[in-house]
């Protein structure tokens, strides 16, 4: 009999040509937590999805307490004891935490018996996990880290033993990823058997008692948080040494390239997304934005860069006319006037996923001279044009023909930002540049910003991740509710400063 809570034994899964999982295998001992790390396209979302019976293995066994399991899908892994905890939680806003809780397990014709007796053991839970939920809150009044302690009660309640957290904390605030990791070490020490899925290495080295590297489908390593460090894994990851840190110069900032005054920006539903927010930025810096998913960020971004039209205040570009209500601007007129936008979400706004590369590369750039001639465009230029991009930004394959869609989602990434930064603006605006990116990937987007930031343009940077703010950021501009609750000067900022204010703590500690 095997020792270990889960055993996977030589694990191989195809999708046509593309072998996800080339004979992984994974032991996970019970009442530890074990991460499972890797880029993009390791392999490792695969192997989860096997384990929770979303996804067939074509060969290979799951053992659970030595014992073969088959598990044909979630209801199977569920039955075996088995939870998992999305990255996009799966709850109904209307309903309440009992009630998401019951879903699927409602109690036959009894519904009151039902949940009379759900409602017992969520209490009982959350009290010996410290999980602290009202059984009655509606989902769509509770913050984001209720919401994921409401989903980790589902897989507790209908009795997970082995519990799977996909990426738990990247929409959390530094304060509840904090709150999460307690909430993890009291599953641990009640015998919970987590299994980690994260791309944070100081997450890893902080919670984790196992790591688990994988790369290129295959399982590459297995270590002993305590006996192992970032750069040892990033390597691992990678297959090459990795720069984790951000070397940048001290600023110099120039004068203002944009000033906000007094902005408002209201939804289509009359609902306030940003509030009288006022900031400037200048020539050779980076400021940062950071707050939790959701505060305004998006819509300031898109405010600056043209797509949305102020509700109030003004956007004055240097050398340029105002932006007001009445006076809107687009993102042709902006561009014209230096002003590039990397957008958060590449595949809805930055490329054209049909598209071929080439196609992507010049999109909002495409009436531009050198890519016409006369009323043809001249296709030599623009293929040329592409190849030069792809060499300077490293992107793989370095094929202009392939389609946008069959690059990984940090080549795409770099097939936006090669396009922005190459015209050269005097602006750049960037929202979540690493996001879905890998270690290798997002170590050359950083240098790239720094880079720009250096050779005198301006960066306003919207990131969800604090460590990308705190290391490329020179200013920090922190939203809660759609406002701007403080602004900080990047070397006095750290994560809890940043944190309180993401929350809006109105405190001394969190003063700007």
């Amino acid at each position: 009999m095997s020792d270990a809570a889960i055993e996977l034994v030589r694990i191989n899964k195809r999708f046509g040509p593309v072998h996800a999982n080339k004979d992984v295998s994974l032991k996970v001992m019970p009442g530890t937590i074990h991460g499972v790390i890797g880029e993009n396209g390791a392999g490792k979302s695969t192997l989860m999805s096997i384990l929770y019976g979303f996804y067939q293995a074509d060969s290979g066994e799951i053992l659970m307490d030595g014992a073969a399991r088959v598990i044909r899908d979630s209801h199977d892994a569920i039955a075996v004891g088995i939870g998992m905890v999305h990255q996009h939680f799966m709850l109904v806003e209307t309903f309440s935490v009992l009630e998401n809780v019951m879903l699927g397990g409602e109690g036959g014709m009894l519904l009151a018996e039902g949940a009379a007796t759900i409602r017992n053991r969520l209490v009982e839970m959350s009290r010996d996990y410290d999980l602290d939920v009202d059984p009655d809150a509606l989902i769509s009044d509770l913050p984001v880290g209720a919401r994921q302690r409401v989903e980790i009660l589902k897989a507790l309640v209908k009795g997970a033993r082995i519990l799977i957290l996909d990426e738990p904390t990247g929409v959390l605030t530094p304060t509840e990823t904090d709150r999460l990791f307690e909430i993890l070490d009291a599953l641990r020490t009640q015998g919970v058997t987590v299994l980690l899925i994260t791309h944070k290495l100081r997450e890893i080295m902080a919670i984790t008692d196992t790591v688990s590297v994988m790369r290129g489908g295959e399982m590459v390593a297995h270590r002993a948080t305590a006996e192992t460090n970032p750069e040892e894994l990033a390597e691992l990851m990678v297959g090459r040494k990795v720069l984790l840190r951000v070397d940048k110069k001290p600023t110099r900032p120039g004068e203002p390239v944009i000033t906000v005054s007094n902005l408002t920006i209201r939804d289509a539903a009359g609902v306030n997304r940003v509030v009288d927010a006022s900031l400037e930025i200048r020539a050779g810096e980076i400021v940062g934005v950071a707050g939790v998913s959701g505060n305004g960020q998006s819509e300031l971004l898109e405010a600056l860069a043209g797509i949305r039209t102020p509700t109030e205040g003004v956007i004055q570009i240097a050398g340029g006319p105002e932006i007001t209500p009445g006076q809107p601007s687009n993102p042709k007129h902006l561009r014209e006037r230096g002003i590039a936008h990397v957008p958060e979400d590449r595949h809805r706004m930055g490329l054209v996923m049909p598209f071929e590369a080439r196609e992507s590369s010049i999109l909002g750039y495409h009436d531009a001279a050198k890519f016409n001639t006369g009323p043809l465009m001249n296709a030599g230029s623009i293929l040329d044009d592409c190849v030069g991009k792809m060499k300077n930004f490293d992107v793989r394959p370095g094929d202009p023909n392939l389609k946008s869609a069959n690059f990984s989602g940090g080549n795409q990434q770099k097939i936006v930002l090669a396009r922005e930064i190459e015209a050269k603006p005097h602006l750049l605006l960037v929202g979540q540049p690493t996001r879905g990116v890998d270690i290798g990937a997002i170590e050359f987007i950083h240098a790239s910003l720094i880079e720009m930031r250096d050779a005198g343009a301006g960066v306003l940077l919207v990131s969800v991740e604090l460590d990308e703010i705190l290391s490329l950021a020179d200013r920090i501009i922190v939203m809660s509710a759609g406002r701007i609750v403080g602004t900080l000067d990047a070397a006095e900022a750290d994560e809890r400063t940043i944190g309180l204010l993401m929350a809006n703590v109105a405190n001394d500690e969190a003063a700007a």
